[in-house]
């Protein structure tokens, strides 16, 4: 399947992009469509054979070669490393959009501080990293750069079973205002998304806590539903249009827009109905949760939980997930490897 092409001519073309977490999902989505307005695009990723797999999949559906970085945004030399390795390659740096990151899915009682610590290194610290590292190069671009942040709608409001997620991009929400204020007058802009949910995929790389199980069959049910979630190409569209445009910010998905506005205007209402959306979701007690057998401190990616398609759970999931899962195979989230019981 080739992702669509767009007719509409581009200021972008010609330009130097680098895209963090790009060799799936949304990140691939996105560096597809800068491809597609010819954009010259690097991706950055920690796995080399699945940026390979990126590389592979942008050529065979937008004809477009593109170059790979291996680096792990939460090392900061790292970064800078990579940073300077496109400014050698293309002779500046025009476009960065920072998306790597990280989804934890379980309720409090089943986190420790370790859960904060990693979603905020990946999500923010990468953010950080990838930003800062970026800023004297976008200064410099002749074209103006673009800097775009994808936060998410768990940046405008806590939203239950995904709190370190939430903490961490509300961080990047603040950030993006704060170095959109500071760099006024400079010669680029910065642009801060907040989707809603979206049909990535991602669920297969998300990680489950608590009973996993369970948590993994509401996530990928809900992030797949066709009136809440969005078509995951379409949204990359309307985030490359905002870098075009150099909008300041972007809420995706009506949802989300909703959500953020009630929000904004009745906070203390908004939370009383997080809390009763809390009570149906699954719960575990501390005790449970302590001699719960998961690996990576109580975690499960969502890839390695079992999905035999007898168990009501499954069952349930498919109901909504038919969508996301099918988005998971088109967008390279799937785990190269013996394929899980169905």
């Amino acid at each position: 399947m080739k992702v669509k092409s767009t007719a509409r001519p581009s200021n972008l073309e010609g330009l130097t992009a680098l895209v963090t977490g790009g060799s799936r999902g949304l990140g691939l989505l996105l560096a597809a469509r800068l491809a597609q307005r010819g954009c010259r695009v690097t991706l950055v990723a920690r796995d080399r054979e699945e940026l390979l797999r990126g590389a592979a999949w942008l050529r065979e559906r937008t004809g477009v070669s593109v170059s790979t970085a291996v680096c792990d945004v939460r090392d900061r030399q790292a970064v800078e490393s990579a940073v300077r390795e496109v400014e050698a390659t293309h002779g500046g740096l025009d476009i960065v959009i920072a998306n790597a990151g990280v989804i934890q899915v379980a309720p409090v009682e089943a986190l420790d501080s370790g859960a904060f610590e990693d979603a905020m290194e990946t999500i923010f610290r990468g953010t950080v990293n990838t930003a800062m590292a970026a800023l004297p190069l976008l200064r410099r671009s002749d074209a103006g750069g673009r800097l775009c942040l994808i936060g998410s709608v768990g940046g405008l409001l806590a939203v239950p079973h995904l709190l370190p997620y939430s903490c961490a991009k509300a961080a990047v929400g603040a950030l993006g205002e704060g170095l959109c204020a500071e760099t006024a007058g400079d010669n680029l802009s910065v642009t801060t998304v907040h989707p809603g949910l979206m049909r990535t995929g991602s669920h297969l790389q998300a990680e489950f806590g608590g009973r996993s199980s369970k948590e993994f069959a509401w996530f990928s049910a809900l992030a797949g539903a066709p009136v809440v979630s969005m078509d995951a190409e379409r949204a990359a569209e309307r985030i490359v249009r905002a870098l075009e445009r150099r909008r300041t910010r972007l809420v995706l998905t009506p949802a989300a827009r909703a959500a953020g506005l009630a929000h904004g205007m009745a906070p203390a209402t908004v939370t009383r109905i997080s809390g009763l959306a809390a009570r149906l979701l699954p719960h575990i007690s501390p005790q449970d949760a302590r001699t719960e057998k998961t690996p990576e401190g109580g975690f499960e990616q969502g890839h390695s939980i079992d999905r035999t398609a007898g168990t009501w759970t499954e069952k349930v999931r498919r109901l909504g997930s038919a969508l996301n899962d099918r988005a998971a195979r088109r967008y390279n989230q799937q785990i190269p490897g013996p394929p899980t019981s169905a």
